[in-house]
């Protein structure tokens, strides 16, 4: 039996950070794989800031040769209708079936999720089992002791992972320093890098 970790993000674009993150959690959570999600720009919740083509090869050039990294097109290409996180794992445990797999996020959507903000809330959180990592300070117990659908579920579904280190390059920043003319090269990977100069992405529109 595999342990599959699926990080969903924008990834507009992937940083360095996020690979990071990716490869702490496997390691201490000892994961076979983690796969990269990137979110669809047909999602009301969010903007993109470039094409979904672009999202896409970063991706993959930023994960090239590492075996454990797997990237994964499935909610770029559903319908808006489709597009929340229980589908989406249904999708990955009908896929890998007789494997588990855990959903990763960071401290701040889990506030979201125990407050019923997403769609499906409640079944999202009894039918699954999540990775947590800390974020700006949330005091992640106590979030899940003030939750009922939370706190109901606390059966060692959710495994808490403070970080360790504070790292926390956005990829709104990256964006910013590119329409500034300002230079995040070791921010994000060197392939991804190199690809937002030569597409000319997150210029600023003139």
């Amino acid at each position: 039996m595999a342990k599959i970790g699926i990080y969903g993000s924008s990834f507009d674009p992937i940083t360095n950070v996020h690979l990071w993150t990716a490869s702490t959690v496997a390691h201490r959570c000892k994961l076979d794989k983690v796969i990269f999600l990137p979110c669809s720009n047909k999602r009301r919740d969010k903007k993109m800031n470039t094409e979904d083509i672009h999202r896409w090869n970063m991706i993959n050039l930023a994960i090239e040769g590492n075996e454990n990294f797997i990237a994964d097109d499935y909610e770029m290409k559903e319908e808006a209708w489709k597009i929340n996180t229980y589908q989406t794992m249904q999708y990955f445990k009908e896929k890998f079936k007789g494997d588990d797999v855990y959903f990763i996020m960071g401290a701040d959507l889990l506030v979201d999720i125990g407050n019923e903000k997403w769609n499906h809330s409640e079944e999202l959180v009894k039918e699954n089992k999540f990775i947590i990592m800390a974020r700006n300070n949330i005091d992640m117990t106590e979030v899940i002791a003030k939750s009922p659908i939370l706190r109901n579920n606390d059966d060692g579904r959710f495994r808490l992972m403070s970080k360790g280190l504070a790292m926390e390059i956005s990829s709104t920043y990256i964006r910013e320093e590119f329409s500034r003319g300002g230079e995040p090269r070791y921010l994000l990977p060197e392939p991804c890098y190199e690809y937002c100069k030569k597409n000319s992405l997150y210029k600023k529109v003139k």
